[in-house]
């Protein structure tokens, strides 16, 4: 069933893809908001897909938290479910993406079309004056913006440096932060053609005024409070074994 499962998934991907690439590549005389509108239709049917085709729902915790906005969301990330399903949750958005995601046939054609904020991470420092650049002109159209601070995708009990792409852009445009746990990796392992049916608990946390604060005390706060409640929800990924002296006292 499982195999099924995701050979329906594959299938959707291949046909819903391709379709609206075209659609996205056709929408380049419109305004952003109109061709993000249109192209946003691919993540909604994808989520669905995802929802009763491959068995992986989602249940949101704190989503009174979630601000009128625009806000600056601050994910945990650990697979593509994330990239998807989070549009199904909060409103329009865009993501912090490499440059080269715009070579991939058909998806990214399609997403070039989409204002995200197209970073080019060799750049070093310079990439953080192109998140605030970008940043700053998305949040001023009223789009969401989210960005995996850890940088990569990473398995479900690990962790990885949080990076200041976030924080920077919160503390240079005062806009508030919206931070997010979740265990989608449990489901849909990083790099993995299988996934798993189970429901993803997304945990939405108090929003943090950025007002006064630099952007380490952002990314320090929006740090506590996501790896505190990844802990707090699924400990058993935190849980290490005994050690050995430990377990023949």
């Amino acid at each position: 069933m499982v195999l099924i499962r995701n050979l329906l998934f594959m299938l959707a991907l291949a046909v819903f893809t391709p379709l609206y690439a075209l659609i996205g590549m056709a929408s380049f005389p419109f305004g952003p908001k109109t061709r993000h509108k249109l192209i946003r239709g691919w993540p909604r049917i994808m989520a669905w897909v995802i929802k009763h085709v491959l068995g992986i729902p989602y249940r949101v915790i704190g989503r009174e938290n979630i601000p009128v906005g625009p806000a600056i969301v601050v994910s945990k990330h650990m697979s593509a479910w994330e990239t998807i399903m989070l549009q199904d949750i909060f409103p329009p958005m865009v993501f912090v993406m490499k440059k080269e995601i715009h070579k991939v046939p058909f998806f990214g054609w399609g997403i070039s079309q989409m204002p995200m904020i197209a970073i080019d991470r060799a750049a070093g420092k310079d990439a953080l004056t192109q998140v605030e650049a970008q940043g700053r002109d998305r949040l001023a159209h009223g789009f969401w913006v989210t960005i995996f601070p850890e940088g990569t995708r990473v398995a479900p009990g690990s962790k990885k440096r949080y990076k200041a792409g976030a924080s920077w852009l919160a503390a240079q445009t005062g806009t508030p932060v919206v931070p997010v746990a979740h265990n989608a990796g449990e489901f849909w392992p990083r790099n993995a053609f299988f996934k798993r049916p189970g429901e993803v608990v997304v945990s939405v946390g108090p929003v943090i005024d950025t007002t006064g604060l630099t952007a380490e005390e952002i990314n320090a706060r929006a740090e506590a409070w996501v790896e505190g409640e990844m802990r707090r929800l699924f400990p058993h990924h935190y849980r290490t074994p005994r050690s050995k002296e430990a377990s023949t006292a």
